[in-house]
């Protein structure tokens, strides 16, 4: 890696931000660079909640465009696979062109691809504009993440890290709730148009307080890895996002498991013997670091759980609609907003170690206790559960991201933050299918116990048979139609039954992670950056760190 020439680095000193070394995360007078963060903050916030706003209106799509829910569902899919693609290369990217420029070609893109979905005429029209639009929103996460390194004062890292995530904590859960507002009240194309203003304000503010990172023109493209992590990602997140609708031992499944273990396991080997790889696989011998990433995908998978299930057992066992569902979740995430920056404030002051153990208890206990929700549970007392769990997962999700990549030399930071928010969306899309399965194989085990336990024989069963047979009298319907209504009780029942296991073995992942938050230790943290440092100064494009670097 050679390094920047002169002109670059003079031009970088004189860019960053308060005139202190470039790319190193330090400023001469150590300000916090509020207004450049917020600009960071829009554009994860706008990308994040773009994922989960379309969901609700996936039926109104159905009947206008006259398709089945499996063409519909490329909707999601194909942005889910094009944005998981991309994540990869945002790393070459950053380096090659300047963090600035990708950022607002990132924002350019996003907002050029919501224009074109809401002008979409077919869906098969709509799949492609949302394959532009995840060109975008797939690097904006990482992008701004390494942006936020090479702006913000080290010491203040967990605060600015704690503001920007915010977006990806919060957005998951408003996103119903302004969706089906929008899909009620407007149009389903307004969930793509409202991204239009809100991305060229953000393009605005990012080429009006951003300053440009240094450039490496001499960088050349790892076009082996580019494309073999591009057929891996596809691979295993096509796989997962299917595998519940084609069969997790189909042939088609397995096939694509086989296709991206084996991609992997070239892109793996090719990284570790080209000079300049697209990501960095030795990165993953710092064992802070990959601790830290273990354990932020196991707080993903928790987070996930509740995201993903509760909208089932408000809408499908409860009968909410999706704006109330979404309303349901709006305390949560708005706790989850405020945590936050409280979190990051405290890491600076105390590490991640006491942060992430207590976050995670209450984690794992409040997910545990989720299994405790019943049919008739009401709409305050969901909420309040909601809360409680949010303010665990918002207390140590942020310091877990930090105390890894705070490990990372400054000039590795955007490969670094690249592997980071690929691992988050791979853990998403893994939590979302394992616990979808676990939910359903549970339901089927509950349905052939509970109908087991229902039979002549049982007095309660006979008893509540001939209660719903008296109600029904006067429709005519008899002893046939009480049995159908009695084997429906029995279906929700087994239904709301696989959710409660479910978010039982959610909270038993959760707990791996609690051992592994030793390792993540203030003082820990130092050394290993230290280390880093030393191990990857023949690298470092201005020689060894700056103080406090």
């Amino acid at each position: 890696m050679n390094p920047p020439s002169q002109m670059q680095t003079a031009a970088a000193g004189k860019n960053g931000p308060g005139g202190g070394p470039p790319g190193t995360g330090e400023t001469v007078s150590g300000k916090f660079p509020l207004a450049a963060l917020l600009t960071l903050v829009v554009g994860g916030f706008m990308a994040i909640l773009d994922g989960s706003i379309v969901n609700v209106a996936l039926p109104k799509m159905m009947s206008i465009f006259g398709v089945t829910a499996d063409e519909v569902q490329w909707v999601m899919t194909a942005y889910l696979l094009a944005s998981g693609v991309v994540v990869p290369v945002t790393g070459y990217l950053g380096d090659r062109f300047g963090m600035k420029s990708m950022y607002i070609f990132s924002l350019v893109s996003f907002t050029a691809g919501s224009l074109i979905c809401g002008l979409a005429w077919s869906n098969n029209s709509l799949v492609a504009a949302r394959v532009i639009q995840a060109v975008g929103g797939g690097m904006i996460m990482p992008v701004s993440m390494s942006m936020i390194y090479l702006i913000v004062p080290r010491e203040k890292i967990g605060m600015a890290l704690g503001i920007w995530g915010i977006a990806a904590m919060a957005a998951p859960s408003i996103g119903p709730t302004l969706g089906g507002y929008l899909v009620d009240h407007f149009s389903w194309q307004w969930i793509f148009t409202i991204n239009i203003p809100v991305g060229l304000g953000a393009t605005f503010l990012a080429v009006a307080l951003l300053h440009e990172t240094p450039r490496r023109t001499d960088l050349k493209p790892d076009i082996p890895g580019i494309v073999l992590s591009a057929a891996a990602c596809f691979a295993l997140l096509l796989a997962l996002s299917e595998g519940q609708d084609k069969g997790w031992t189909s042939l088609y499944i397995v096939d694509l498991f086989i296709f991206s273990g084996f991609t992997a396991i070239l892109f793996i080997i090719w990284e570790l013997n080209t000079p300049e790889p697209l990501v960095d696989i030795r990165l993953l011998k710092n064992t802070t670091f990959a601790i830290s990433l273990v354990c932020l995908s196991i707080v993903t998978v928790g987070m996930f759980s509740a995201i993903f299930m509760i909208p089932l057992f408000a809408q499908s066992i409860q009968g909410y609609t999706p704006m109330q569902t979404g309303l349901m979740m709006m305390p949560m995430a708005l706790v989850m907003g405020v945590m936050m920056p409280i979190s990051g404030r405290l890491f600076d002051k105390l590490g991640a170690t006491p942060l992430c153990l207590i976050g995670l208890t209450i984690a794992a206990i409040t997910t545990y206790h989720l299994h405790t929700i019943t049919y008739d549970i009401s709409f305050r007392q969901m909420q309040w559960l909601l809360v409680e769990r949010s303010l665990g997962l918002g207390l140590c999700m942020m310091p877990l991201t930090t105390a890894g990549m705070n490990t990372i030399p400054h000039f590795l930071i955007a490969r670094a933050s690249a592997l980071s928010n690929l691992i988050r969306q791979v853990s998403a899309s893994f939590g979302i299918a394992f616990l979808t399965y676990v939910m359903l194989q549970r339901q089927q085990y509950h349905v052939a116990w509970l109908g087991d336990a229902l039979n002549w024989f049982s007095p309660a069963a006979v008893g509540a048979l001939r209660q719903i047979q008296n109600l029904l009298a006067q429709t005519g319907s008899g002893e046939a139609g009480a049995i159908a209504v009695l084997y429906s009780i029995v279906r929700r029942e087994a239904y709301i039954s696989g959710i409660a296991d479910a978010f039982i073995v959610s909270s038993l992942i959760i707990c791996l992670g609690i051992p592994l938050v030793f390792s993540l230790s203030k003082k820990r943290v130092e050394a290993t950056r230290l280390t880093e440092y030393k191990r990857y100064a023949h690298m470092a494009p201005q020689g060894p760190p700056p103080s406090g670097t």
